[in-house]
């Protein structure tokens, strides 16, 4: 339902790629660039899609910055739109929806992992239905919006340090320290599901 106007790069051998497209309707254009710097292999990716649901033209954009691995920041990629695009109520309450297509992403990803892996990925989406622009996130991926040339933040870091955070990770059980940045601890009952973060939430790492 867009076209894909520029793309600079090859985003499959790890090298630098930007590009950009316009959505059908010509309302709202969206540009992306990505790049794994000083990085040996790219743990990073961004999704965008441009689609029609019952008669309206949405975007959907998002960035998911893998942690311990590409793994899950690719599954992420991979799955989370497809179900919010599917969502019966899409249209009609969206931040139901989109709240509904990440908790079910990351709870898929845990039912088909049997890995020991302790990787995990932050996930920080913009979802645009006509006129209103609905945003997302886990972990510490920040949204912001400018204004006037200025960079604001319309989402909030989940990192473990914050008051209300870690009284979220205590009382699930886990626990905070300091290993240099202020870090938690979550145990889970399945295998390979501890971690040690910097951030307080992510998907794959039972954390909503």
């Amino acid at each position: 339902m867009g076209y894909l106007s520029t793309v600079i790069g090859n985003p499959t051998d790890g090298s630098p790629v930007s590009g950009g497209g316009l959505s059908q309707n010509g309302k709202f254009s969206y540009g992306y660039a990505s790049s794994p710097g000083k990085r040996a292999s790219m743990e990073d990716f961004y999704e965008t899609k441009i689609d029609c649901v019952d008669g309206q033209i949405v975007g959907l954009f998002g960035v998911f910055d893998g942690h311990g691995g590409a793994k899950v920041a690719e599954y992420v990629k991979e799955n989370l739109f497809s179900h919010l695009l599917r969502h019966p109520k899409f249209i009609s309450d969206t931040k139901v929806a989109i709240d509904d297509a990440y908790k079910s992403t990351d709870s898929e990803f845990l039912e088909s992992d049997s890995s020991q892996n302790q990787c995990g990925s932050t996930a920080s989406t913009a979802v645009l239905v006509g006129d209103r622009l609905f945003v997302a996130n886990v972990g510490d991926s920040r949204a912001i919006i400018c204004r006037g040339g200025n960079a604001v933040a319309v989402s909030k870091d989940h990192k473990p340090d914050q008051t209300d955070e870690r009284q979220r990770i205590e009382d699930a059980g886990g626990f905070v320290m300091w290993a240099g940045s202020c870090r938690h601890d979550q145990i889970h009952s399945g295998p390979g599901r501890g971690c040690k973060e910097a951030l307080a939430r992510g998907l794959q790492e039972g954390e909503q």
